[in-house]
């Protein structure tokens, strides 16, 4: 239904897009220290519960339910991509502004994006297999999940571990840098979208309202199962905030990476995912300003402190 959508990308645009996500891991990186990781060996439970919402919760609803509502096969496997991939790098800002708790959200960051190595492709192919619509597709492509194991590591985890380096080596200027650098990838991202985007508006304007409901509902349960990880694991108000805009923000820039290296001619993959890179930024903005007027004066007061 959606094979009539021209999309199109050339090799160098497939590598700018590994460069921009790189540049954005490298970025939110300078600031993950080795000590932060250790942290979370000692007080685990708001990662636990992140990677629990994260690589377990949502892509089995997902999966669930693209097959029970019987949604085309390929804006399917969009979900099911973008469910497997981990939580976005826009999530620290967006916790930030919102006045939850930033090391939280940043030590989730690192482990989401060193788990995603196996989880995204294990998450992605087992619900791809599992649903009966998507199934015929996905065994057409044929696609071999290391060599998406092998795409996360060089856009996910070499430039974090470049990163977390940089920021050793380097601390005053890595202060200096980190904001700025994100605010850039960010520009660049959001302009190679709306490029993608324009080159395709006679698509995407037949089947928006569509995608946008998929879109909008995935990313409401991906808030949701933040919030209920959260809670069951008796997190306080800001670190539950901070699993919850982890979950609700994914990496979409990851899942386009995959798309247009792996399924370049899957349309409605790519309407997924280009929706998700608006959405997400939108709905995290807007939530992070509720968030700064409702926030727990004593805890927001702890988590300064702790920045």
């Amino acid at each position: 239904m959606y094979s009539d959508i021209p999309v199109h990308f050339s090799p160098q645009s497939i590598l700018l897009l590994n460069m921009i996500l790189a540049g954005m891991i490298f970025g939110v990186s300078m600031s993950l220290k080795r000590e932060d990781l250790a942290r979370v060996v000692q007080q685990p439970r708001a990662q636990i519960a992140g990677l629990i919402a994260q690589f377990i919760l949502l892509p089995a609803a997902t999966g669930f339910c693209c097959w029970f509502f019987n949604i085309e096969p390929e804006l399917a496997m969009g979900m099911i991509l973008v469910a497997s991939c981990p939580g976005g790098t826009f999530s620290n800002v967006m916790t930030w502004l919102g006045k939850a708790s930033v090391p939280v959200s940043i030590t989730m960051t690192g482990v989401s994006s060193l788990s995603a190595i196996v989880m995204t492709p294990l998450n992605f192919s087992l619900y791809s297999y599992l649903n009966p619509y998507t199934r015929p597709l996905m065994q057409e492509i044929s696609i071999d999940p290391v060599n998406i194991f092998a795409l996360v590591l060089l856009v996910l985890v070499l430039p974090m571990l470049l990163g977390m380096a940089f920021g050793r080596s380097h601390p005053v200027l890595t202060q200096q840098a980190e904001k700025p650098m994100r605010l850039v990838t960010l520009g660049v991202f959001v302009l190679f979208v709306v490029i993608a985007f324009c080159n395709n508006q006679e698509a995407i304007s037949k089947y928006a309202d569509q995608v946008m409901i998929y879109v909008a509902l995935q990313n409401f349960g991906a808030l949701m199962l933040g919030n209920l990880a959260g809670r069951v694991m008796k997190l306080n108000q800001a670190e539950r905030r901070a699993v919850t805009m982890e979950v609700g923000i994914q990496n979409s820039a990851l899942g386009l990476t995959i798309i247009f290296t792996f399924f370049p001619q899957a349309g409605g993959m790519t309407l997924i995912a280009g929706f998700w890179s608006f959405w997400h930024l939108l709905v995290g903005l807007l939530l992070a300003m509720y968030w700064s007027k409702t926030c727990e004066p004593e805890i927001a007061v702890t988590e300064a402190n702790e920045v």
